[in-house]
Formats: structure tokens, C-alpha cells, sequence
């Protein structure tokens, strides 16, 4: 029997060659009628080199998931509205599987931290702080019953087993052994669905009740595949290299192909996510390495350099092009990396306290004045509460920790030529 270390670096072993990999995210529309489902408008969110994987949708807006950034994995989270992407956690560990917490202002995460300790955190999302939700048990995999009950696998020797925790209370149940990774609320009921490895020559997709600990079969998984997801009550959708399935319960034989996803370089599809109206689908895939913008983003930036090009207006910028700025400077901020912070600023930078008492003018004098600022604080830390774009300007509302304070205040930003010009403060 393998020990539990042995177990644990296998798991820690398979992130890093997953890290290693060129996995990236895309979102399509899914339409359906009484005869078929069509994904249509697919679009590559994440154009990371390396790992993206384990997309959630977190409301009808957000996208989170776990994204590689200097070389460690962190919660990205991605804005329909703006096709723009930012950050919500800066741990020193390494952050997979973010999910929405139900019924709260925070996300989860499984925390592989330096030191080799992985647990379930979470993470608030007013001020960005982190709490460890179970302690004694290493959670691999996971997904939420309600806003304290988590069903997970777990490492133990040399199985993933299904535990319920209620975080409540701190206590868990096992109540399956040798699971997969797949764990999902089915629509429009009181159950999990999990997936059950124990027979090595056929895996099931099973049901659990976590309120009474009755575990039902509900159909057999295509051969060596344990990534699912649901579309509704009856509908399951499944992928296959580059191939997506659907099985829908009592009208379907067996998985019927739904989609070839090849056209978008995807060669093996590794995770998949709806969101609640079932209107849109999730799939995280490992990609051609040449394929690192779907066509339909390609055309999208070449119709925007096309823009560009005609625009009358020499100092024009997309709105998520100016919230990709803006949000690169306070990751480096909260980084207290003043080099990187600089270099969003124009030569001339003017800084005021609102609504118009000039306090820094030009690139030296900040930087002068921020330096000083990220040695003396060393817990300094940003946290964007709200944020709106309108034209050039990016408005945020900032929850600032410093010296062990937290204080509110507001910083509006405007950029000019891919340069930020002038900062207003309203504290």
C-alpha cells in the first residue's frame, strides 16, 4: 500500500506537469431546442501561456479560475463585459479550484502552499483575506452543497475518498471510497454527483444525498473518463480529446456527440462548466501549441487594430484594453514592486487629492514618494471592492491595508497613448 506522502506528491507531481502544460480556457453559447444542442461564438477568455484550468462561472459577469501568473497558480478572474481579466488573491501558496461559495461574498480555493500543506480556503471577496475551512483533511477536489457543506475528495493513503464536511461545526463524514475528480450540484435537486472508481474497468457516475448519506447509480461514464459536468436535471455533458458529449438521462442509449472542438486547437478537453441559466459552457483544454487565440479573437483584435488605425482620436483606448493597465499597476502595487508599478505611468504623471490639489507631478517625484511607500508598509494590500470604465477612465473603489489599517477610498485613473496621466485620490 502507497503512503500517504507517496500519494500526496503523485497529487502535487500531476499540478506541476498540468502547470507545465498549455491548457486554456473557452466560453461558448449554448442553444438548444427539442432536437439538438449547438455551441456557438466560441471564445478563448484565458490566452495564457500555460496553465488555465477549473473554470466557474461566479454570476451572470464573472468567470474565476486557476491561471499561471510568474510562474505560480493564482484565482484569475475574467470579465464578460469588458473581455478583461484580473486577480483576487496574492498568497504565497498556489490557489486551484475556485468556486463560488453559495449564499456568500467569497470563493474557495484548494491552497497548495510553498511549504507542501494543501488545504481549502477561502477567500472574502471585500478585502480579499483567507480562511482555512477544513483543516485536518487534504482536500484534492471539491464542490459546495450550500454555504457550509462541502463535498470533496480527499487524500488519504493511496485513494481520493468522498467525505462531507460541514464547516459549521468542523466535523466530516466519509462516505465513499476511490472517487474521481468530477463533483457537481444536479439541477433542481437535493443531490451531489461524484464519480466512483472502485471497478477499474468501468467508472460510475453516482448520486449522493449528503442530508441522508444515500448514494445512488445514475449511468456509466465513457472509458477513463471522469470529467462531466450538467446541462439540467437530465442532461450531462462529457468531452473526449477534442470531441463533447451529452447524455441525457432515460432517452439516451449511451454519449452522443454533440460538438468536434479541433477548429479551436483544443486536443483534450479537461474540465467543463454551465453556468446556472444553462446558456453558456465552460471548457478548459490542453491546445495546440500554435493555437493561442481563437479565430474569433483574432478577428476581433484585427478588427480593433483596424479601429485604431482609422479612429480620428490619436489617444483612444478600448475600455478593456485601459482596465488591463490599470489593473497590471495595482497587481504590481500590491507586489510593493516599484519598477513594475512605474511603468504604467506617463513622463508626466500628475497625482491630486479630489478634487484638484496637485500632490505628485511627474514620473520621478512618485516614484520617489511610492518607494518610500512600499519599504515602510509591509503588509500594504489593495483590494478593488467595485470598479466602472467609462472612456478613458477607471474608476475603483479600493479596501487598502496598511501598518495593520484598513481603510476605504476611491482612485480614478486616466489613461492616454496605453500610459496612465493623472491619478485622483478621494479618501
Amino acid at each position: 500500500m502507497k503512503s500517504t506522502s507517496l500519494l500526496f506528491s503523485f497529487f502535487i507531481g500531476s499540478l506541476l506537469l498540468n502547470a507545465q502544460s498549455n491548457t486554456e480556457i473557452f466560453l461558448y453559447d449554448i442553444e438548444t431546442n427539442t432536437t439538438k444542442i449547438e455551441l456557438k461564438n466560441p471564445k478563448n477568455l484565458s490566452n495564457n501561456d500555460g496553465y488555465d484550468n477549473q473554470p466557474s462561472f461566479l454570476n451572470n459577469r464573472y468567470i474565476i479560475f486557476a491561471s499561471t501568473r510568474n510562474g505560480q497558480t493564482d484565482i484569475a478572474k475574467y470579465d464578460m463585459r469588458y473581455d478583461s481579466k484580473s486577480w483576487l488573491n496574492f498568497s504565497e501558496g498556489g490557489e486551484y479550484t475556485p468556486l463560488k461559495i453559495p449564499n456568500t461574498n467569497e470563493i474557495s480555493a484548494v491552497r497548495l502552499d510553498p511549504d507542501g500543506k494543501q488545504r481549502l480556503y477561502s477567500y472574502s471577496l471585500s478585502n480579499g483575506s483567507s480562511t482555512e475551512l477544513i483543516q485536518d483533511l487534504v482536500v484534492a477536489y471539491y464542490t459546495w452543497f450550500d454555504e457550509v457543506t462541502v463535498v470533496s475528495a480527499v487524500i488519504e493513503e493511496d485513494n481520493l475518498n468522498l467525505y462531507v464536511t460541514n464547516t459549521q461545526d468542523n466535523t466530516s463524514r466519509k462516505y465513499a471510497t476511490n472517487v474521481g475528480r468530477s463533483f457537481h450540484r444536479i439541477p433542481n435537486s437535493n443531490l451531489i454527483s461524484f464519480i466512483a472508481k472502485a471497478d477499474d474497468n468501468k467508472w460510475h457516475i453516482k448520486s449522493l444525498d449528503p442530508n441522508t448519506g444515500i448514494i445512488k447509480v445514475i449511468a456509466n461514464t465513457m472509458t477513463g473518463i471522469e470529467d462531466i459536468c450538467w446541462l439540467d436535471q437530465k442532461t450531462m455533458f462529457s468531452g473526449k480529446d477534442n470531441l463533447l458529449y451529452k447524455l441525457t438521462l432515460n432517452k439516451d442509449n449511451d454519449w452522443k456527440q454533440v460538438a468536434d472542438l479541433s477548429s479551436e486547437g483544443i486536443l483534450k478537453i479537461t474540465r467543463l462548466s454551465t453556468n446556472p441559466e444553462r446558456t453558456k459552457l465552460l471548457i478548459a483544454g490542453d491546445i495546440n501549441a500554435a493555437t493561442q487565440v481563437s479565430e474569433d479573437t483574432q478577428e476581433n483584435t484585427e478588427n480593433q487594430n483596424t479601429e485604431s488605425e482609422e479612429s480620428t482620436t490619436e489617444n483612444s483606448t478600448e475600455a478593456s484594453q485601459i482596465e488591463v493597465i490599470v489593473q497590471r499597476n495595482l497587481d504590481a502595487y500590491n507586489a510593493r514592486d516599484i519598477d513594475a508599478f512605474m511603468v504604467d505611468y506617463a513622463d508626466d504623471v500628475k497625482t491630486y487629492a479630489y478634487p484638484n490639489t496637485l500632490r505628485t507631478e511627474g514620473k520621478e517625484a512618485m516614484r520617489k514618494g511610492y518607494t518610500e511607500w512600499f519599504e515602510s508598509v509591509k503588509d500594504l494590500r489593495a483590494f478593488i471592492k467595485k470598479r466602472i470604465v467609462i472612456g478613458n477612465k477607471v474608476i475603483d473603489e479600493e479596501q487598502v491595508t496598511a501598518n495593520g489599517q484598513i481603510f476605504n477610498a476611491v482612485a480614478i485613473y486616466e489613461v492616454e497613448n496605453g500610459k496612465i496621466t493623472k491619478v485622483t485620490f478621494i479618501q
